[in-house]
């Protein structure tokens, strides 16, 4: 007889569905990061795109203080 503490593996339904449920939830897991990337990727575009626009509005009204000044000033 064999020893009572060992035991053979076998496949059962329940077993197999959550095996399964662990493989769709990695995957779901590995879609959301790659989309968590992504994202990241983006907001790092818009946000140099945010400071080029800050940047340039900032230096108009530079240019058109520096115009007035020129203009008062002969």
């Amino acid at each position: 007889m064999a020893d009572p503490g060992v035991y053979e593996r076998f496949d059962c339904a329940p077993g197999l569905r959550l095996e399964a449920h662990e493989r769709v939830s990695a995957i779901h897991h590995a879609n959301m990061l790659e989309r968590l990337d992504r994202l990241e990727a983006m907001m790092e575009r818009m946000e140099k795109r945010l400071w080029l626009t800050v940047y340039g509005v900032v230096a108009v009204i530079l240019a058109q203080a520096v115009q007035g000044v020129l203009v008062v000033a002969p």
